[in-house]
């Protein structure tokens, strides 16, 4: 990397704010990974004694295939933006989505074998979203806008990066990358909320309940500190 591009970032962020926000991000990535842990460890003990096995339409079956896909392109647009930058907080939280969802896109992968199912879907991606979940509502195109967000079956993912910002965001550098990469990487946090959320409202399995949980509750929190950080830099 060329120093042109690194020297504004380093000139718009003074040492004590730099370390401020290092901190930050040091919680956030502390809590994430105690709350994915915990999780893990309850699913674990719970669903060996209550779940049944799910089905390859099912929810669980439906949100473990497209989670993989979303968590995957999150590792993709964070390694992108750790080569584009020398900002130590952005490589910081790069690292810690790219890790993470990493991770998790291995354990959706592990539930699938466990679960005797196919990695590939048998119907478009998202169909689990438009089906009825426990309290009776649907994220399809004639879901109302004002019970919950609207999806079609097939259509990309929520908060799903498109070709053209990520090859925006490949052409990026410096402080312009890392804008970029935090107005794109909010919205695809905010996606995958919506995703978590639904399974939460279609499916009773314990795993797939702690894992949602903990999705929910560190992209809140990691959206909380983006939104920070792209504000330093507007």
């Amino acid at each position: 990397m060329t120093s042109d591009h690194s020297q504004p970032t380093a000139d718009a962020h003074p040492p004590r704010q730099r370390r401020s926000v290092l901190r930050a991000i040091t919680v956030t990535v502390v809590v994430t990974a105690l709350v994915v842990g915990a999780a893990a460890f309850s699913a674990g003990r719970l669903s060996t004694l209550t779940d049944a096995t799910p089905d390859t339409t099912s929810a669980e079956a439906g949100f473990a295939r497209d989670m993989q896909e979303h968590h995957n392109q999150g590792v993709e647009l964070a390694l992108i933006v750790r080569d584009r930058t020398d900002d130590a907080p952005v490589r910081l939280l790069a690292y810690d989505i790219a890790t993470t969802q990493a991770k998790q896109s291995g354990q959706m992968s592990g539930w699938l074998a466990v679960w005797g199912l196919p990695q590939f879907a048998p119907e478009p991606s998202m169909t689990w979203m438009t089906r009825p979940g426990l309290s009776g509502t649907t994220h399809d195109s004639s879901h109302s806008a004002s019970a919950g967000a609207s999806h079609v079956a097939g259509e990309p993912m929520p908060g799903l990066a498109t070709p053209a910002q990520i090859a925006a965001l490949t052409a990026a550098s410096g402080v312009e990358a890392e804008r970029q990469f935090l107005v794109i990487m909010i919205a695809h946090h905010r996606g995958a909320i919506e995703m978590a959320d639904a399974v939460l409202d279609r499916s009773t399995n314990a795993t797939v309940q702690a894992f949602a949980t903990s999705v929910v509750l560190s992209q809140e929190s990691e959206i909380e500190l983006m939104t920070g950080m792209l504000a330093e830099r507007s």
